[in-house]
């Protein structure tokens, strides 16, 4: 069994013309955002440090950026987390500045 659905009154030859200004589009979001891995690359790069996911999800949430849920929870109450230090929370932060998200 076949159903066709009539979507227009026009001929496969018509065609319809669209303007459109590039410029006053923003960005998506997902163009304004860069992967772990990218930050990542681009701290080691440049000042030739490696920082975790875990020090990179801290500087973002310290500077307001929405960060996804943890699934990957310690099994004991008082876990010990590390606490990104100076030295590489700015060299995140220049990334961020960098790729823009700050």
């Amino acid at each position: 069994m076949e159903t066709v659905v009539l979507l227009s009154q026009q001929k496969p030859d018509d065609t319809i013309e669209i303007d459109l200004d590039l410029d006053e589009l923003d960005a998506t979001s997902a163009e304004m955002k860069a992967t772990y891995q990218e930050i990542k690359d681009y701290v080691l790069k440049e000042f030739g440090l490696k920082v975790s996911n875990l020090y990179i999800s801290q500087i973002k949430r310290k500077c307001g950026i929405e960060v996804g849920e943890n699934y990957n929870l310690p099994k004991t109450e008082n876990p010990k987390v590390p606490q990104c230090p100076k030295e590489k929370e700015d060299a995140i932060k220049a990334a961020l500045k960098y790729f823009a998200m700050i």
